[in-house]
């Protein structure tokens, strides 16, 4: 591999990392605050996308697709809480399971009803359709670094309120105890809704950014949710610090291995994952 090549390949397993902890990111949160084990979760990153696809066909505008597509994304967060998840705090894993994998066919069947099933795709936006470049010889598009400073920015902006905030100090304390923090006076159903609609949120935001560089098909959450379980387990159940570490080394490692040995790159990263775990058993950063 010459230097031109292992230079772009390097930023797009950097670019396919920060997407993946943005997803990682929500559903580690969910489950370190709520103990909601989410299987729906990749279903959001689907909806992002198809959304994306949709406002931008019909408002001809990416950016007013973003802001009305991550809009009804909170919605769909709170909506699913109030109405659905609400009902899984006191009871087992395996009634969660059950619930959000009948999410998923709920989904599925949604995007096949509206949608079909036949590959779609979204335009890159004007404004960010060029490309820069790197070497004399090597040049990356201006989109692909568009995201990876959008999910540097919203990293940021998590590290921020959850480490500086009210809303972050009720957080850390939700996860450490939650009989505590609701006999001190905390709404924690209130708490729950907002963490739980962050969470379906930045799944969504990551859909949605994709859309102009991935083709939009069925079933396209339940691929990137496996991934993103391998970023939280790596990273440490509950860890938001884990798992953006862990979705950067996943989406350097995958990228390589997709270039290096194509016919092994499914592989790759649940060999990373078992030798990570045989000398770190309970992720790299325990919560």
């Amino acid at each position: 591999m010459d230097t031109s090549l292992f230079l772009v390949q390097l930023l797009n397993g950097v670019q396919y990392g920060l997407l993946l902890f943005l997803i990682a990111s929500g559903l580690t949160l969910v489950f370190g605050v709520m103990g909601i084990l989410n299987l729906a979760h990749g279903s959001m990153y689907m909806i992002g996308a198809y959304l994306a696809y949709y406002f931008t066909t019909l408002t001809d505008s990416f950016l007013l697709a973003f802001l009305i597509s991550g809009t009804m994304a909170l919605v769909i967060g709170i909506i699913i809480e109030r109405f659905l998840i609400i009902h899984l705090y006191k009871r087992d894993h395996l009634d969660q399971v059950l619930l959000t994998v009948g999410l998923i066919f709920i989904f599925n069947a949604t995007q096949s009803f509206v949608w079909g099933n036949d590959p779609l795709g979204v335009e890159v936006p004007e404004l960010l359709s060029g490309s820069i470049k790197l070497t004399d010889i090597v040049e990356y598009p201006v989109y692909r670094l568009f995201i990876s400073l959008l999910c540097l920015l919203v990293a940021a902006t998590m590290y921020f309120t959850i480490n500086k905030t009210r809303l972050g100090m009720m957080i850390r304390a939700g996860e450490s105890d939650r009989a505590m923090v609701e006999n001190l006076g905390v709404d924690i159903s209130k708490l729950f809704t907002i963490v739980f609609a962050i969470g379906v949120f930045l799944a969504s935001l990551a859909g949605i950014v994709s859309a102009p560089i991935v083709s939009l098909v069925p079933g396209m959450g339940e691929h990137v949710l496996i991934s993103c379980f391998v970023v939280v387990v790596i990273g440490g159940l509950g860890s938001i610090k884990g798992a953006f570490v862990a979705a950067l080394i996943v989406g350097i490692v995958d990228t390589y291995a997709s270039v290096l040995v194509p016919q092994a790159s499914s592989m790759s990263i649940y060999l990373l994952m078992a030798l990570i775990l045989l000398a770190k058993p309970q992720g790299l950063f325990k919560n």
